[in-house]
């Protein structure tokens, strides 16, 4: 078993079915501070006394924008002082903001936490600089759906698990929990996992380098595209996730199924990005990703149809939600390998910007959708086919007009380097 010699620590060893285990641990401490608040929402918004019950769709939206913030200056740190080091700092950040969160007294303050857990969490996208570290092309796009897929877990568990807590304790320790589990990955994380980033790949933090790694991320056409067209998808995604708990609760009445339906079509998203991590190698990131993006424009079109028409029901929301959903799963972790391919050199720099456009774009689009909700989920299936047909036309420019062009060979980490991890 290959193994790498950490400068922050000891030797390591790490397998290659653990690193992904591990990577998708760490972006579920993302996902995990959002899925299971969901059905906390209307008891935090009676708890701290709000008026309007869309507003507390802003404690998902308020944490994405310091998700996307966040994401500017941790990806360069890690190009200068290392990945592992700086995951370290981050989730353990992390455990501090979300124990902070539990004891906030006032709507406006809980926000302001909410908004600073989320700068905290954006150090997990130094988790993708390592997948970047070790494989490009179709390789790397086959572990990031892989993690992908074992990241689906948190939306499939946490509703219900949050429903849980709040049955035998108050909405406060929903954060408690969130801190819990992201205390347990940073002891893996301390103890498993390897620096990837080499001695000799690392950048000075000055401002030459910075213009420089700007210059080619703002530079080129196809990198920018995609992060914007990944914009446009997490924004339906985060829709979604703002308004599903009012949508169960007062267009269903049945609230209480919001955590088996929510899983159930965290299920679809799961099982596409697993078709997509087992032929992305044969087909190309670009055909099942552009594929994905024109039935998502498609399908979000057609519920949004049925929805006008007065044909909504509960039966009608799950099919053409997972439907939705599954698609998202093929074109979500394809445009972010598609915007980051050509970023080698800056991998982390490249990272943390595309990371800040796609998720702060995201938070305001889904903020931008979820207000507009009033009792109809019409809403929710226009946006998304306002997003996938804004997506659709960021991937032509992209590809100057062109769709289904397949991508070139994936190339391994670099020449002469051998990686730490386990080869697939």
């Amino acid at each position: 078993m290959p193994e790498s010699a950490s400068p922050a620590g000891p030797r390591l060893r790490i397998r290659f079915g653990e690193f992904v285990a591990l990577s998708a641990a760490m972006m579920a401490c993302q996902a995990i501070a959002i899925d299971a608040m969901l059905p906390a929402l209307p008891t935090i918004a009676r708890g701290l006394g709000l008026h309007d019950p869309n507003r507390a769709q802003f404690v998902v939206y308020a944490y994405m924008a310091g998700l996307g913030c966040g994401q500017l200056f941790w990806g360069m740190f890690s190009d200068r002082y290392g990945r592992r080091r700086i995951l370290l700092i981050g989730l353990g950040l992390y455990v501090l903001a979300a124990l902070l969160c539990s004891s906030t007294r006032s709507f406006d303050a809980l926000l302001g936490w909410r908004f600073t857990h989320g700068v905290a969490a954006a150090a997990v996208v130094v988790a993708r600089s390592v997948i970047r570290d070790l494989y490009s092309g179709a390789r790397m796009a086959r572990v990031m759906s892989l993690t992908f897929i074992v990241f689906l877990l948190s939306p499939v568990i946490a509703p219900s698990l949050g429903q849980l807590v709040l049955l035998v304790a108050p909405w406060r320790y929903l954060f408690v929990l969130i801190g819990g589990v992201s205390a347990a990955v940073w002891v893996w994380l301390l103890l498993r996992l390897p620096e990837t980033l080499h001695p000799e790949y690392r950048l000075r933090l000055d401002l030459v380098r910075i213009r420089h790694a700007m210059r080619l991320v703002f530079g080129n056409r196809s990198a920018m595209c995609y992060t914007l067209a990944a914009a446009c998808v997490s924004g339906s995604l985060l829709s979604y996730l703002g308004m599903v708990q009012q949508i169960f609760g007062e267009i269903f009445h049945r609230p209480q199924l919001m955590p088996t339906v929510f899983a159930l079509c965290a299920g679809a998203m799961g099982a596409a990005s697993y078709f997509n991590s087992r032929l992305v190698e044969r087909l190309g990131m670009r055909l099942l990703s552009q594929a994905g993006l024109l039935l998502l424009t498609a399908a979000a079109a057609l519920h949004a149809l049925l929805a006008a028409l007065g044909f909504e029901g509960l039966g009608v929301f799950i099919v053409m939600q997972s439907v939705t959903l599954a698609c998202i799963g093929l074109t979500f972790a394809n445009f972010g390998t598609l915007a980051m391919e050509p970023m080698g050199a800056v991998a982390g720099i490249a990272a943390s910007l595309q990371g800040f456009i796609s998720t702060l774009g995201a938070a305001m689009l889904g903020a931008l959708i979820g207000r507009q909700f009033h009792g109809t989920t019409l809403p929710l299936s226009l946006g998304s086919s306002v997003c996938g047909a804004a997506a659709i036309a960021l991937v032509l420019i992209a590809e100057r007009g062109r769709l289904f062009r397949r991508l070139h060979a994936a190339v391994r980490y670099g020449a002469g380097v051998a990686s730490p991890i386990e080869p697939l």
